[in-house]
């Protein structure tokens, strides 16, 4: 080899190198997110009114709460969501699907880096024409082969690495995905739970103003026959009782559904559904976690999932622009062959093979620069849509924030209107039992009475509900490390 040769090929293998190094992916983590000062546009205290006892402190800085459901302060609920989480059918199929591409990314990792070795065998009878003048017309003759293969690709420019980065970003991504599945369900649970239980209330509530109500029309039709009642007043009592009447079923059916939808998230069928939590045993947590952005953002599975596809996104754009550059494989085999068995394994039925395949793509139409074209659209599609889940997240928990201050305040109202009524109910029957005043005075009194009693079970149930909300706007720990993190 001449000099002008061997610069030649040294200059060939100094860029080859340079190529090997460089990076044929955009960045594969996203760009800064933004940090806001705080959540809500308008600065929310650090608890909330005090309602039912409890004003909810919302605690800055800290982080998710793994089992948060647990601060209900109650074993049932506890015991629903333990089972949900055991049992739920969806829930398990993510878990399975996790598991697929886990296997993937194994299945990538030894197909693209490691070397492949095969062994086979053959064994034929075979007839062929003979040489003529030279022996018989045909020849009946058996072949006996055995052979080891072995073959290697040689990832000069990452091809193979940046595929096998990108199935490590897809087990983030389903890992993620997987967690998120399970935030969801918890919280599916809980505030299932918490409509069915109040819908009960409800339904007891109801139940118990139809019968007042059906009394005080009985009470108008007396006294309309009396002729101290007009035939207004008869009419509007009868119409108000059959309201009430009509209100009941389509109550019934909702907590009936709701008590369904639960039994259904734990895995069973809706005859098996457990009865509604009673209302008194609801406890309203007194502490929220209220983490900083920047931890929100590390908390939060929907948020790391969508870090995750820009990992793969980006690791897409580098296979793409590996296929453009040249491919070198080595093989190489070993074995032996005979006609006969005896001699399949002697030194003369030998045969090996070595050799190196080199190939450039020159011309394909075009179809290897749109394809890297269109992995970096997807690249750049998955940026913004990483930026669009991290608002949706700052705006999940300003929406949160927001609303458990105004639940808290509602609840306030709907408490003191409801002791206000009870009181009056209290004192009606007092005077009542005294003669003071008569009976329908006492019958519009509990109307009254069981009427602010919806509201507060309404807005009571509201505040329950947004408080799960809270908490999982907070996210949870990750549940095992990525694989993709660079």
């Amino acid at each position: 080899m001449n000099y002008l040769s061997m610069k030649h090929t040294a200059a060939a293998a100094m860029i080859a190198a340079a190529l090997a190094g460089c990076s044929f992916a955009p960045p594969a983590k996203p760009p800064a997110s933004p940090s806001p000062a705080s959540y809500t546009v308008e600065p929310v205290a650090d608890h909330s009114t005090e309602a039912g006892g409890v004003a909810q402190r919302f605690v800055p800085g800290a982080r998710a709460v793994p089992e948060w459901w647990r601060s209900y302060g109650s074993d049932t609920l506890n015991g629903w969501v333990d089972e949900g989480l055991r049992n739920n059918p969806s829930l398990d199929a993510a878990k399975h699907t996790l598991e697929a591409v886990h296997q993937q990314f194994r299945a990538e990792v030894g197909d693209a880096l490691l070397p492949s070795l095969d062994v086979g065998g053959q064994g034929s009878r075979q007839r062929a024409l003979g040489t003529p003048v030279f022996g018989p017309p045909t020849n009946l003759y058996n072949v006996y082969a055995g052979q080891l293969n072995l073959s290697y690709n040689f990832d000069l420019f990452g091809a193979a690495r940046y595929g096998v980065r990108e199935a490590a970003a897809q087990v983030d991504l389903q890992s993620y995905e997987f967690d998120a599945a399970r935030r969801t369900l918890a919280a599916n649970i809980v505030v299932t739970a918490i409509n069915a239980s109040a819908l009960a209330e409800q339904v007891t509530a109801t139940e118990r103003l139809t019968a007042l109500a059906r009394e005080q029309a009985e009470l108008t039709a007396r006294a309309y026959k009396l002729g101290s009642a007009s035939h207004d007043d008869l009419l509007s009592a009868q119409q108000n009782a059959a309201s009430l009447d009509a209100s009941l079923p389509p109550l019934r059916t909702q907590a009936q559904r709701a008590r369904h939808a639960l039994a259904t998230l734990l895995g069973r069928t809706p005859d098996q559904a457990p009865a509604a939590l009673p209302w008194s045993q609801w406890h309203t947590p007194p502490e929220v976690p209220v983490s900083v952005p920047s931890d929100l953002l590390q908390q939060r599975p929907d948020v790391l999932a969508a870090e995750a596809s820009v990992h793969a996104a980006s690791a897409q754009v580098g296979v793409a622009t590996a296929n453009m550059f040249p491919r070198i494989s080595l093989s190489a085999s070993l074995g032996t062959g005979a006609f006969k068995t005896a001699n399949l394994f002697t030194g003369a039925g030998e045969v090996w093979s070595v050799g190196a395949a080199f190939a450039q793509p020159l011309f394909h139409g075009g179809a290897l620069r749109a394809q890297r074209k269109a992995a970096i659209a997807n690249y750049d599609a998955s940026v913004s849509q990483y930026k669009q889940t991290v608002l949706n997240a700052f705006q999940n928990v300003a929406d949160s924030l927001v609303a458990l201050n105004q639940d808290a305040q509602a609840l306030q109202s709907a408490q003191s209107a409801a002791a206000a009524a009870r009181e009056s109910f209290d004192h009606s029957q007092a005077r009542y039992k005294l003669g003071a005043v008569s009976y329908p005075v006492t019958l519009a009194s509990e109307q009254r009475w069981q009427n602010t009693r919806l509201s507060d079970i309404q807005a009571t149930a509201a505040r329950l509900s947004d408080t799960a909300a809270l908490f999982q706007a907070m996210g949870v720990q990750p549940s095992e490390t990525p694989l993709a993190k660079d």
